[in-house]
This record gives C-alpha cells, structure tokens and sequence, in this order.
C-alpha cells in the first residue's frame, strides 16, 4: 500500500523462494486495491516474451499488452502484474523503461530465483526498481494465522511484562507447533483446515521435491549437481559440535572453489541463509566479517526439520532430542533476520562460541540460543564478564525476565527481540 501511494514508486519486483507466496501476493493486491488489474505469467505463455524481447518502448508494450488482457490498461488505476519474470530477462530490463518514461504506470513483478539473475548486472535494472523480499511466515505471523485471541495477547507484550504461566505454557506450544509446520504458506493453510501432521509432512516433501528439481532446471552456468550436493549436505552440517560450514562434509576431499558457486546459488536464490563469523564483535559488524567461514541454515524451519528427519514426537515430547540446538538456531535466525540494521552473525575463537551477534545502533548484543531451559554457556558468561555489553539476549523456553545483564527471552519472543530492548 506504501508502494502504491509513494511518489517515489519504482516498478516492484518480488523476490523468494519459490511457493512462498508471491503469485497470490500480486493477485490478492490487484484485486484488493485497484480498479483493474491484469496478469501475465511468463512460465505459461511463452508468446509474451518475444513482445519483450523485439519493443523498449513502454507505451507500445502497454498496448500490446492490452490487447493479450483484452481491456485498456489505465495508468494508476490498472496494476500490471508479469509474474515467473525470471523466464524472461529482457522483461526484466524492460521494468527500467517504465521507470524512465512511463512512471504513471503501477507494474509488479515476481519470480523465483531472481536473485541469481540479481547476480548478473546484465539482465537487470539496478536502482530501476523497488525490491521486497517475501519470506516464509514469520512465527508471529503463524500465530495470528492460527490462533487469533492468543495473537491479540502476544501483540500487547510491552518491555519488561510478566507472561502469565498460562500464556507461557500456550505461546511455547505454538512455537513447538512452528517447529514441525514452519511458514510455508500451503503447510500453514493446511494445518489451519484439517489440523493434520502427515499432510504437513506430504507438503513439506512435495515441496523439497520441487526445489531439488529446480536445481537441475535453473542452474544456467553453476554445475547443477553440486547445488544438490551443498543443499543435502545442510543437516549433516548443522548436526556437527562445529556447525561451520565445511567443504569436506560436502564430498571428501571438497575444496571451497568446488561449491562456491553453489553455495552463492542457493543464498542468492533465498533457500539458504548464510551467516558470517566475525574476527572481532565490533561495530559496525560487516567490517569484521570473515568471509571465508560461515554457517548456513535453511530459509524455513519446518522444512529443516522435515529434511533432518526428526520426528514430531522428539519435538513434542522429549526436552532433550538430537538435531535440538541447530533447528533453534534455525528458528532463532529466521525470526532476527530483518529486525535490525545488520543482518545477523556469529562469533567463535578458543575459547567458544557466541551464537549470534547483533547490531543496534552502535550497540553490539551477544545472543545465546537454548533449546530448553538450560543455563548459560561458559564462553557467554566470559564475553559478558569481560566487555560489560549494555544489552546481552538469551533466548530460551524460560519465562521473560532480566537475569542480571542477560535478558531472558522466551523463544517465541524472538520476533519481537528489538522491540522489547
């Protein structure tokens, strides 16, 4: 809505992982809030592209496309939405023509594995568009999807409140339920109807199924076979006491320049996140990113958890089950990422590791991640000893309160974590 009302309006372009919601994004919005609204979808109909690959001139691919939607496309009042626009890179281009010389005309676009594209300066419009990076559902978001009171109550947590134990007790059980479910919108839907595990699982497989195809469809010039080799190799190497990445674990013998490529392939095309160690916890953080050691963690929980093959009832019923501390991480991370300035990172050296390190403002916060209710890790408690940080997170499944300088956050707070500083 800020898009569609800014001065400054770009054309839009969407960008995710595939089945996060894209598609129904545009159509909800077209049909929502404006008078007209026409879509293309590049995957389908492949005529389309030669109208973009043989016109630069908006005006005139405006009325070409008029006649494919049958109805006059009205600046303002039509949304144009070009969806799988990755099929189609002078589509792409195009979007900086309408920036240029046709601004009055609202156009959306989306596609997965933009971000390889992104990756290519040639084929895309720098500066020339607006991006918006649409991710799985946030654990908030899943609360408000399938428990509306307990939602209203979660919104109202202001800093330094006490959670009654009823809501501590519900809020976990939801955040359990994430664990298994994660945020991909159709096993989320799912789950709302029929309240049914073994067709979360048939969805998350489905879905893994579909990615693990792409690979070998939209690698262009990465070696396919590697991008499957580092995305299979993503549990093994979240399960080791060391969970920095390691190109052995991958195929004996593996060496970094074998699956770069592949790596930057899968964080470009948002399936994985990365997440660099620091040489020192200093501000600002990207200055000390150590760009050779990294850890990386899948773009939604519930499908880590599927593909490590945990089984619910370790999750539901066990405090204390294999695969625990790398799928809280997960979790922790998917919720942090996006909250503040810097995107996320971690620190480790001879002495430990901090789990993740964040920046706010010229603050750098500590961040300890705990599956259950255990206390804090020696190498934490040193950090806080040493440099005194003003703010220092634990996130565990403990009540909210301050234990000394450590604030304590349920883990089910951990989308709310800048707000509660």
């Amino acid at each position: 809505m800020k898009w569609k009302d800014s001065e400054e309006r770009k054309p839009m372009v969407l960008k995710g992982a595939r089945q996060v919601g894209k598609t129904w994004l545009m159509r909800e919005f077209g049909q929502q809030y404006y008078q007209h609204f026409v879509y293309f979808n590049f995957d389908e109909e492949d005529a389309l592209k030669s109208i973009f690959e043989s016109n630069k001139n908006p005006e005139r691919l405006i009325e070409l496309l008029s006649m494919i939607a049958g109805e006059k496309i009205l600046p303002g009042e039509t949304l144009i939405a070009l969806d799988e626009i990755q099929e189609c890179p002078a589509a792409l281009n195009a979007l900086k023509y309408f920036k240029e010389r046709a601004g009055g005309y609202h156009v959306i676009a989306a596609g997965s594995l933009l971000g390889t594209l992104l990756a290519q300066p040639k084929s895309y419009p720098v500066g020339m568009v607006n991006l918006l990076d649409v991710q799985p559902l946030t654990f908030d978001e899943f609360l408000e999807a399938t428990d509306e009171p307990l939602f209203s109550y979660y919104k109202s947590i202001q800093k330094g409140q006490t959670i009654e134990d009823l809501f501590h007790r519900r809020l976990l059980e939801v955040y359990d339920h994430y664990l298994i479910i994660g945020g991909m919108p159709e096993c989320v839907a799912s789950w709302v109807k029929y309240k049914d595990p073994a067709k979360i699982s048939r969805i998350q497989r489905e879905l893994t199924e579909i990615y693990e195809n792409d690979f070998s469809k939209h690698n262009g010039r990465v070696n396919s076979g590697r991008i499957l080799l580092v995305f299979r190799s993503i549990v093994s190497q979240l399960a080791k006491a060391n969970e920095k990445f390691m190109y052995g674990a991958v195929r004996e013998g593996g060496r970094a320049r074998d699956f770069e490529e592949a790596i930057e392939w899968l964080v470009s095309a948002g399936m994985l996140n990365r997440v660099h160690n620091l040489s020192k916890m200093e501000h600002p953080l990207a200055a000390f990113d150590r760009l050779d050691q990294f850890k990386l963690f899948v773009f939604d929980t519930g499908l880590l958890k599927f593909m490590s093959g945990l089984d619910n009832r370790a999750i539901l019923l066990k405090s204390d089950y294999q695969f625990k501390g790398p799928l809280t991480e997960n979790f922790v991370l998917q919720q942090l990422r996006g909250q503040f300035q810097a995107e996320p990172r971690y620190f480790s050296d001879k002495h430990g590791e901090i789990d993740f390190v964040l920046q706010y403002g010229t603050e750098i916060i500590p961040v300890e991640v705990k599956g259950g209710e255990d206390r804090s890790a020696p190498s934490f408690k040193r950090y806080l000893a040493d440099h005194k940080p003003e703010y220092a997170l634990r996130f565990s499944k403990r009540g909210y309160r301050k234990d000394g300088q450590i604030i304590n956050l349920p883990l089910y707070l951990a989308r709310k974590a800048k707000e509660l500083l």
